[in-house]
């Protein structure tokens, strides 16, 4: 319930902050139809087995984890992000992570995508979470990401888990 909360809350500040700033105001009317769509079409890739990172995220985007714990911080570039806070956690994972978008805003450059992502992990354990992440947008890449989930849960899957073999 508090982290059901927390992501409403997440979200309703992220609209609020996109709509409200200036330079959040899209140029072209239709930045954020755009926008959202190529979020969708990465998630649905994801969900057929893509890389999401890799077709979505811009080589040197800021991502910062929000919460406490090891991966609560601020990476940058997606070789950073994805060695330091996202293999440590797949690598966990028996099966991949399969998302399912519950709801996904845009306003301008900013999209933001409430989903839940479940997998099974490498001790048999099912392991499912609940996310929001905020995307800044340019030229079709996210540049700037923030990530809301449960931490404890995620660092539950590292600590419990060996990581595949190779």
């Amino acid at each position: 319930m508090v982290m059901s909360r927390a992501i409403a809350a997440a979200c309703a500040l992220a609209l609020i902050t996109a709509s409200t700033q200036p330079s959040a105001m899209p140029a072209d009317a239709g930045a954020s139809g755009r926008n959202q769509a190529i979020v969708v079409e990465a998630f649905e890739a994801w969900a057929a087995g893509s890389n999401v990172f890799a077709d979505l995220l811009a080589p040197d985007v800021a991502w910062t984890v929000h919460g406490s714990g090891p991966a609560a911080r601020s990476y940058r570039g997606r070789d950073d992000f994805v060695r330091q806070a996202s293999q440590p956690l797949t690598s966990r994972l028996a099966t991949p992570l399969v998302p399912k978008i519950h709801n996904i805003w845009a306003g301008g450059d900013t999209v933001v995508v409430r989903f839940e992502a479940s997998a099974t992990t490498t001790s048999g354990r099912p392991y499912s979470n609940q996310f929001v992440w905020i995307f800044r947008m340019k030229d079709g890449s996210v540049t700037e990401a923030e990530a809301f989930l449960d931490l404890a849960a995620y660092q539950e899957v590292i600590e419990q888990n060996e990581p595949r073999k190779p």
